[in-house]
C-alpha cells in the first residue's frame, strides 16, 4: 500500500485572492440575526434619503463600513422604493416648513420631470434650484433617521432571534431523530 503525498496546498490565482474571495465575503458575511436586523433598520433607513439617484451607493458604502450583508442591503434599498417616494415629498415639505421657507405649491410630476430636464441638461442649474430644499429635506430626513433605525433593529432583531431560535429547536429535533437507534425502518 503506497502513501499518499502531503497534498501542497493550490497556489491561489490574483482574481481568486483580489476578486472572487472579497466577492464572496460581502455575500455571506453579517448573517447573524443581530446583523441582518442592523442590515434592515440601516438599509431601509438610507433608503428613504430624500434624493432618487444616490440610495444604492449610500447602502453599498454602509454596508462595507459596518461590515452588512449586501445582498440584503440593496434588497431592503429595491424594497422600500414606494415609501421613498412618498418620503421625499414630506421630507421636502416638513423641511420648508421647519426653516420656515415658501415654495410655489410643488406638484410632484412637473417638479420631477424638470428635475430630470435639468439633470441632463444643466446640472448646475439643478443644484442651484433646488439645493436650499435638499438641504432641508435632508436635515428633516437626519432627524428622522435615528429613531427608525432604532425601532426597525430592535423590532426586527428580536423577530429574527425568534426565528433563529425556531430553526435551531427544529435541526436538534431532526438531528435527534437520525441519531435515535429505535427511529430505523428496519428492525
Amino acid at each position: 500500500m503506497a502513501i499518499a503525498a502531503p497534498s501542497t496546498p493550490a497556489t491561489r490565482t490574483f482574481w481568486q485572492r483580489r476578486v472572487r474571495d472579497p466577492f464572496v465575503a460581502q455575500l455571506t458575511q453579517g448573517i447573524t440575526p443581530e446583523k441582518i436586523a442592523l442590515t434592515i433598520a440601516v438599509g431601509s433607513a438610507l433608503a428613504l434619503y430624500p434624493m432618487l439617484g444616490v440610495t444604492s451607493l449610500f447602502c453599498f458604502i454602509a454596508g462595507v463600513a459596518l461590515r452588512l450583508n449586501q445582498p440584503i442591503i440593496q434588497v431592503i434599498n429595491y424594497l422600500c422604493f414606494p415609501i421613498h417616494l412618498t418620503t421625499i415629498y414630506y421630507c421636502w415639505l416638513w423641511g420648508d416648513r421647519l426653516f420656515g421657507t415658501t415654495h410655489p405649491r410643488m406638484r410632484v410630476r412637473e417638479t420631477a420631470e424638470l428635475m430630470w430636464q435639468l439633470l441632463w441638461n444643466d446640472p448646475a442649474q439643478l443644484i442651484h434650484r433646488f439645493d436650499t430644499t435638499l438641504y432641508h429635506a435632508t436635515v428633516v430626513w437626519a432627524l428622522i433617521a435615528p429613531l427608525w433605525i432604532v425601532v426597525i433593529y430592535y423590532t426586527s432583531r428580536t423577530t429574527l432571534r425568534e426565528v433563529a431560535r425556531i430553526r435551531s429547536e427544529a435541526a436538534k429535533a431532526a438531528a435527534s431523530k437520525v441519531d435515535d437507534p429505535t427511529n430505523h425502518p428496519v428492525p
